[in-house]
């Protein structure tokens, strides 16, 4: 299946027994692992509380596509997941958005977010 970064996927995650599972909604941060994989980013409608690293992710966010209910990105929970799992895309975040989740991992991971310039 081809992700595009910044689209939101719903992904079936199975539990260790191999027999039960869960939907859940991911955002993809990275797509062009090895192996078919990506990273993604959890998202959860438990908007209640959110943490130093967590997020909302409104309807206003979107460049396409919608989300069920308003939620948050938990930026702490990051992994790599197969895209065999992937059963639909949501929509996609806009470009300035996904911009923000990108400097918010950097800030909670301490990696350099700075761009580049010449000269």
């Amino acid at each position: 299946m081809e992700l595009r970064q910044g689209e939101l996927v719903l992904c079936k995650f199975y539990f260790s027994d191999l027999q039960e599972s869960k939907l859940r909604p991911v955002v993809v941060f990275k797509d062009n692992l090895p192996f078919d994989d990506f990273i993604g980013i959890p998202v959860s409608s438990k908007i209640g509380v959110l943490h130093e690293d967590e997020s909302l992710i409104e309807q206003a966010d979107f460049l396409v596509g919608t989300l069920p209910k308003s939620s948050k990105v938990m930026v702490r929970k990051t992994f790599v997941i197969s895209k065999q799992v992937v059963i639909k895309s949501y929509g996609e975040l806009s470009q300035k958005r996904f911009q923000q989740l990108q400097l918010d991992f950097c800030h909670y991971f301490g990696c350099d977010c700075l761009p580049k310039t010449s000269g």
